[in-house]
């Protein structure tokens, strides 16, 4: 018996067959111009309506992932506002007993990313002055009522703020992210920055809207791997 060869092509291919056309292209589509380059990252957002309202914001301007630290607070969604964006997102949380904007801030920066607070501070910029060519950025937000943790604004390596000019000193915390992730995601899409996914990441985000989507999925993606296990490799289309 032979070992198992199949490509990712060939599996989304065979599943793509169990959606219409139209749905298939708009998975296509849709992968095409999701980001990484910039990711919010929430501290203790605890209110559903604004937890929920962040996914909803990132899945329309194609922000792949959120990081969430769950320190005190529990991250809950409510379905009525988050609309279904959950499941077309990465969700990445952090929820052990304790440490976990410490983690948060060091997994994203072992991956890469500048970590920039969004909060008034005395060496930070206006938002329309964040240098997004120095590389990735990950955006944290806090509460409401609090902000940041101490923990989270001294590990920070940046600090950025959302120029404002009425009498209220700070922004409903959804809608801070919907104003942050517009104004980047416009001057990304400007830009010449290598912004989108990789190849090999959009087919394997367009795989995992594949599963979510039909109906029985890991039935026939079994269904695949036994038709093709016993296939001569050379055949294959690696």
């Amino acid at each position: 018996m032979h070992s198992l060869f199949f490509s990712m092509d060939a599996l989304i291919g065979f599943l793509s067959q169990f959606i219409t056309l139209r749905r298939f292209q708009l998975f296509k589509d849709v992968a095409a111009n999701r980001t990484r380059y910039i990711t919010p990252v929430l501290e203790d957002i605890y209110q559903p309506h604004n937890a929920s309202a962040v996914l909803r914001t990132c899945d329309c301007l194609g922000i792949q992932d959120i990081h969430i630290i769950e320190e005190r607070n529990r991250y809950k969604l409510n379905p009525d506002v988050e609309l279904g964006s959950a499941q077309w997102l990465n969700l990445i949380r952090y929820n052990k007993p304790e440490g976990n904007t410490a983690a948060a801030i060091e997994s994203l920066k072992a991956n890469g990313y500048r970590i920039v607070a969004t909060t008034p501070h005395a060496k930070d910029v206006s938002l329309d002055s964040l240098d997004l060519s120095r590389g990735k950025i990950a955006l944290l937000f806090g509460t409401e009522l609090k902000g940041l943790s101490q923990q989270a604004l001294d590990q920070s390596d940046e600090f950025v703020r959302i120029p404002m000019t009425g009498f209220t000193e700070s922004f409903n915390i959804s809608v801070s992210v919907a104003i942050v992730a517009y104004s980047l995601i416009r001057d990304l899409r400007n830009s010449s920055l290598p912004w989108r996914l990789n190849d090999a990441e959009q087919k394997l985000l367009i795989l995992d809207w594949l599963r979510k989507s039909i109906k029985y999925s890991d039935q026939l993606e079994k269904r695949f791997i036994f038709d093709n296990q016993n296939k001569d490799p050379w055949q294959s289309n690696l």
